[in-house]
């Protein structure tokens, strides 16, 4: 996937899968609970997307266990980043993640998405397993400054997207030990 790691950052990406792994013993935060499954659905699916981060805010919707947020924060401490999840027991779990992990980047927000207030407006917008990609654009475009754009990660049903009206992107996506379709839709409103 040409990435570099840093020591730290490995460290940091196996203790946060370790998190998930441990917590998800008790709450239901994802349902793969085989460990080299989640270096490839999680981490590896997380890392395809780091080369089209770009610098400055940005906001995960419906993290989640924290996917892709908290793999972003922990690959581009330079980064402020938002995970945004309107379940508690996640925003808990991302939490303690932020804190053992000493995060200081991710800022964990437990809200509705449609609720969420912002008084700074994101550069870009991930999402992962969230919503169709015109009602993640429904919801979220009061919080996207103007010139931002999208970084929506999808399946193998991204011919089902309605995003004809948008400026869109398609990027197919090749996840290593992951056979199925991935693809990113980087969207410019």
């Amino acid at each position: 996937m040409n990435i570099s790691l840093s020591d730290k950052q490995v460290q940091q990406l196996l203790r946060y899968l370790s998190l998930i792994l441990k917590w998800n013993r008790i709450y239901n935060l994802s349902a793969i609970r085989d460990p080299i499954e989640s270096v490839k659905k999680h981490l590896l699916d997380s890392l395809s997307i780091i080369h089209f981060v770009q610098p400055g805010l940005l906001l995960d919707v419906g993290s989640g266990a924290g996917l892709p947020g908290i793999v972003i924060a922990i690959m581009k401490p330079e980064t402020e980043v938002f995970v945004l999840d309107s379940v508690g027991k996640k925003c808990r779990f991302m939490q303690a993640v932020k804190s053992e992990l000493t995060l200081e980047n991710l800022i964990v927000v437990n809200s509705r998405v449609e609720s969420f207030k912002s008084k700074k407006s994101f550069s870009q917008i991930t999402s992962r397993a969230f919503a169709e990609a015109s009602k993640t654009i429904q919801l979220t475009k009061h919080l996207l400054e103007e010139n931002g754009r999208y970084l929506l990660m999808k399946g193998s049903n991204i011919h089902e997207e309605d995003v004809d009206n948008f400026n869109v992107k398609v990027h197919s996506m090749t996840v290593p030990f992951v056979s199925e379709k991935r693809s990113l839709l980087e969207i410019q409103l």
